[in-house]
């Protein structure tokens, strides 16, 4: 919900219909369903099929066979394969799935290190090699890092240890020099998602592993693994990585979903599920992403993300929920420290000698932040100011001179090429960085902040458009009434799963207000009507309206249920009083 009290005014923007037709358009769906997926650029009803089947096939992935056979030769040699992977939920369900999956194909030696995000920082760096060279592994496996980890890589060829990356991030402009660099997003790359996430990315590769050893017989006297029973960990990974939903991506994560409402689901997933008061034969896409995938982020962010990995590798589900539940525990714990911080951020935002209206691109540090909550606090300024936000904290002990910055951006700026415009005008202002289009991590020197913070003004001036700092929030159009139904609901539910550049349905309408209380402390609770219609509609975090008796909500058809009984419910994403 967006509190009509705070940042600038919100415009309601109905979405564009293409004028082609959708080709191959199922004969059954409906006109509703059809204009929705058109907006959403779906223009072959092909897309719409998420069978397993639909899953694109391997050709094109760079080096992928390379990575292929090594990691084969690795499991019949019975070779020490060492995963490395990335502090956040893509990164712990791709070590989790690596690891099991490894196992499950017949590898005898298999283990995993995650850099600790406070000692270390992110990716192969030469340190976390040092580590891991200690361990004797014959094969580094990185997983959701490793495209910019040239000096770790090239240290652990000097040691005659072979690396395969396996990443989903943007490349820089040096690659390394690995054995093997499997990563969609490479130059020239002609795969047809590009949108994959790591776990993504690793799933490919042991699933052409799978396929080697298949073919030399590997199998004759073992079970063959299915994979699709590793699409669980595939479904929360994409969703929490908040990744575009392509047709390949929603393909794995519908089928994840598929199974895990099915029971066909691991323990540590099952118990984050129960933890997090949601209904497993009910799982949403939008429950993997705010219920689910915080959880697991939460030990990255505040402890060690080995607790998360730990989870999700539990045989049973008696351990699976002591460590489920240690997770909602410290997300707890992150919540209390980023209201906190949030605060405290929106006091500095106030205080700068330039108004909000001024500026391009605002930059926040307070040296006694939370490493791991910067990346949540930009995302809130950014929602709040409509304005690309790098939150700043103490490096730490592993570089006292440094502070780490984590970006989140607004549509029509790519952050992280804004970054290395940064980072080639001014050399040696950002130590390194990395990322993607909406998001991106960096570092500076603490000497160089107030510079740093003009000239990321000063570029992001450059490079966005007045219009765009103006928030846009887009509608599907409006509903008639005798199509704002609980059916509707459920078809539109069913109809995903929804997420990144394939949103969630949203329609807006005028509306009377007939009631409005609050709940829960900080909700209202509604009854608007139109054309002699009633509906209950609920609004989060937003303040009551005064002296209002007509509305303009912009909402969501959702299913509320009560007391085993379900009614419909319009879940109001914003609304502006009209009279």
């Amino acid at each position: 919900m967006t509190d009509t009290t705070a940042g600038p005014e919100i415009r309601i923007v109905a979405r564009a219909l293409p004028a082609a037709e959708m080709a191959n358009a199922p004969p059954d769906l409906p006109p509703l369903l059809e204009r929705i997926f058109r907006y959403r650029g779906v223009t072959d009803g092909h897309e719409l099929d998420l069978a397993l089947g639909a899953l694109a096939p391997p050709e094109g992935l760079p080096d992928l066979d390379r990575a292929a056979g090594r990691l084969a030769d690795a499991v019949r040699g019975g070779e020490h394969v060492l995963i490395v992977g990335d502090f956040d939920a893509d990164g712990a369900t791709s070590v989790a799935l690596a690891i099991s999956l490894l196992g499950a194909l017949g590898a005898e030696r298999v283990s995993f290190l995650v850099p600790n995000r406070f000692e270390f920082g992110y990716g192969l760096s030469p340190e976390i090699v040092a580590i891991a060279l200690s361990r004797s592994p014959d094969v580094i496996v990185t997983v959701d890092n490793g495209t910019a980890s040239v000096e770790g890589v090239r240290l652990a060829a000097q040691h005659g240890v072979d690396v395969v990356v396996t990443d989903h991030h943007l490349p820089g402009s040096e690659l390394p020099d690995a054995l093997a660099l499997v990563n969609p997003n490479l130059p020239g790359c002609e795969f047809v998602s590009h949108a994959m996430a790591g776990v993504g990315v690793i799933y490919y590769v042991l699933g052409a592993v799978r396929a080697r050893l298949k073919d030399a017989g590997w199998f004759e006297n073992r079970p063959l693994p299915n994979l699709a029973d590793w699409l669980d960990l595939v479904a929360v990974g994409t969703v929490a990585d908040v990744v575009p939903l392509d047709h390949n991506n929603r393909v794995m994560i519908a089928q994840g979903l598929r199974r895990m409402r099915a029971g066909r689901v691991r323990p540590g997933i099952r118990a984050l599920v129960e933890v997090a008061g949601r209904r497993l034969e009910r799982l949403s896409a939008e429950d993997l992403g705010y219920a689910v995938g915080p959880r697991l982020n939460a030990a990255g962010r505040l402890d060690d993300m080995t607790l998360g990995i730990q989870c999700l590798l539990a045989q049973d589900l008696t351990r699976a929920r002591e460590l489920a539940t240690a997770l909602d525990e410290l997300n707890h714990a992150r919540r209390a420290l980023e209201q906190e911080m949030v605060q405290d951020a929106e006091l500095i935002v106030a205080a700068h000698a330039q108004s909000v209206e001024g500026r391009y691109g605002l930059t926040v540090y307070d040296p006694a932040w939370h490493q791991g909550i910067v990346g949540i606090v930009a995302g809130r300024l950014r929602e709040k100011y409509h304005r690309p936000v790098i939150a700043f904290a103490e490096a730490g002990d592993a570089a006292p001179d440094e502070l780490k910055g984590s970006a989140r951006s607004v549509p029509g700026l790519h952050i992280r090429d804004l970054l290395d415009t940064i980072a080639s005008r001014y050399p040696a202002l950002v130590v390194r960085f990395g990322g993607h289009a909406m998001a991106a991590g960096l570092s500076v020197k603490r000497a160089h902040y107030r510079r740093f913070e003009k000239v990321f003004d000063t570029v992001a001036a450059e490079h966005l458009p007045e219009e765009a700092l103006k928030p846009v929030l887009y509608s599907d159009g409006s509903l008639a009434a005798d199509e704002m139904t609980l059916d509707m609901a459920r078809r539109l539910a069913g109809a995903g799963p929804w997420g990144q550049q394939f949103p969630a349905p949203l329609f807006h309408d005028d509306f009377d207000l007939v009631s409005q209380r609050v709940v829960g402390e900080r909700h209202l609770k509604l009854v608007l009507k139109k054309d002699d219609h009633l509906f209950d509609a609920i609004a989060f975090r937003q303040r009551p309206l005064p002296d209002v008796r007509r509305l303009q909500a912009l909402y969501r058809l959702d299913e509320n249920e009560y007391r085993d009984r379900s009614t419909l419910q319009l879940v109001v994403e914003h609304l502006r009083p009209l009279a």
